[in-house]
């Protein structure tokens, strides 16, 4: 029995590897991440554990479409921005390595 426990344990380990969660989380935060003129992907990078979207308006995107006194902002492409879908994400990716 301990031997079973010992293999799944060892199998979450590879695959809730840091750094291959913090690939995949980068993965789906660029795919989402809108596209009009491609700035905002190009400058979108993952250091270490940490994405960093380097461009002025990052927190407009990331908050999704919303409007503001001035009218709407944000992008019809990402109405929820990046941070939520890639959440989701995360939360999916660890429930599927915990069943398999």
């Amino acid at each position: 029995m301990s031997g079973e426990i010992n293999r799944r344990l060892t199998q979450l380990s590879k695959a809730l590897d840091p750094a291959k969660l913090a690939g995949a989380a980068f993965t789906k935060f660029k795919s989402v991440t809108p596209v009009k003129t491609g700035n905002a992907r190009s400058n979108t990078s993952l250091h270490n554990d940490e994405i960093r979207a380097s461009y002025n308006y990052a927190g407009v995107l990331d908050r999704g479409r919303h409007m503001t006194s001035s009218g709407a902002r944000g992008s019809l492409q990402a109405p929820e921005g990046m941070t939520k879908p890639t959440e989701r994400f995360v939360q999916d990716y660890i429930r599927k390595q915990g069943k398999g």
